[in-house]
């Protein structure tokens, strides 16, 4: 089994990207133009690796090789993007992966592009490349294939740096230790182990919300792999398992002030088989609340002119504070409820609530796109 964290180390030793693995600051999957260049390196990763794995290493300065880590990214649906786009699509896993020295609240990305023996092409044009398009790596650029262009045979130097970055016991309980001393008491961590190969640690505040056991700021951690499989710290979790399965099911705190209640987001089963592997599926499970239009266009209004008074520089009002901190959330009512601007105002507003210094309503922003994201995929 491969410690990703270790594998990481590796790929960052080779300094330079080169045909089998490249790195990057961010990914942006927001607009055309973020998704077209993914979907590029994604293509010539493959093309070029037909028999070993490629990997995208998210999170770290191109020129200093420093990590810097990103958000944790919770997209298992990313697969559904390459698929849209590109023919022969290969296999492609995203992993959150765990670094001490970041903040708890970073991660960084391993992208992990599986041998697919065909050749990979853009099934329709994005951005400035037209549909049927074909990529490849030559050294540590990303171009359109040639005639003339010779694979690259990485093979043999991919699996050994895999085979360095296999797991032991010293780097499992290392693990497992690293874990408990960064969550705080109050948050219960522990450790399940599942087939005598998986050992994965969990963490969260607990709390009664009706008949139901709930968790906030919530963690889980694939030990073995130092892979990060959830993060939240805002929605509220519940937690079950039996002997080869860990169960999340997701909700968010989600309505009008008063009338806010927890809804089913999503569910995800970690299923763990006897043959060292495992399995990571989601079902969304999620039904927006309705509202009355007269109500939702006055919410509306009035979180346009917030927007406009940060942007003009107004001080606000103290309620007019307390409202900020609810706009991601009511926009994304009103975008569930049929208002198409909605969703446009919230991503321009993204600046704004970045430089605010109380970051409560940016937090909730990142939390809404990631329900949007969710919501989009399915």
């Amino acid at each position: 089994m491969i410690n990703k964290r270790l594998l990481v180390k590796n790929l960052l030793a080779y300094n330079d990207e080169n045909s089998f693995y490249d790195k990057k600051i961010q990914l942006n999957l927001e607009n055309k133009e973020g998704k077209s260049k993914f979907l590029k390196h994604v293509c010539a990763l493959s093309n070029s690796n037909p028999f070993n794995n490629a990997y995208m290493v998210i999170g770290v300065e191109d020129e200093t090789n420093k990590i810097v880590g990103v958000d944790f990214y919770d997209d298992s649906k990313i697969q559904n993007l390459i698929n849209a786009y590109l023919s022969n699509p290969p296999k492609v896993q995203y992993e959150n992966i765990a670094f001490p020295r970041l903040p708890r609240h970073k991660v960084v990305g391993l992208v992990t592009i599986q041998p697919n023996n065909k050749t990979t092409s853009l099934v329709k044009g994005i951005w400035k490349y037209p549909k049927q398009t074909v990529f490849v790596r030559q050294g540590s650029t990303s171009i359109r294939s040639t005639k003339d262009f010779l694979i690259p045979n990485n093979k043999a130097i991919v699996e050994d740096l895999e085979r360095h970055a296999r797991n032991n016991i010293q780097l499992t309980l290392d693990g497992v230790f690293d874990f408990k001393n960064e969550h705080q008491p109050e948050l219960n961590p522990q450790y399940l182990v599942f087939k005598d190969h998986f050992v994965l640690c969990w963490a969260g505040l607990k709390k009664k919300v009706g008949n139901k056991t709930l968790y906030s700021r919530v963690d889980i951690a694939l030990v073995n792999e130092q892979t990060r499989l959830f993060y939240s710290t805002l929605d509220e979790v519940e937690i079950e398992y039996n002997s080869q399965s860990f169960i999340i099911t997701e909700y968010v705190e989600l309505g009008l002030e008063k009338q806010a209640k927890y809804v089913p987001l999503e569910k995800t089963v970690i299923h763990f088989k006897d043959n060292g592997a495992y399995d990571i599926v989601s079902e969304l499970l999620f039904h927006p609340p309705s509202y009355d239009k007269v109500v939702l266009k006055h919410i509306f209004n009035h979180n346009n002119v917030l927007i406009d008074k940060l942007e003009k520089n107004v001080p606000l009002k103290p309620n007019e504070k307390h409202d900020l901190i609810q706009l991601p959330t009511s926009y994304l009512i009103c975008h569930l409820n049929g208002f198409k601007e909605a969703k446009t105002r919230l991503e321009a507003a993204k600046k704004q609530l970045r430089n605010l210094t109380d970051k409560t309503a940016y937090i909730k922003f990142k939390e809404t796109k990631r329900i949007l994201r969710k919501i989009k995929y399915n």
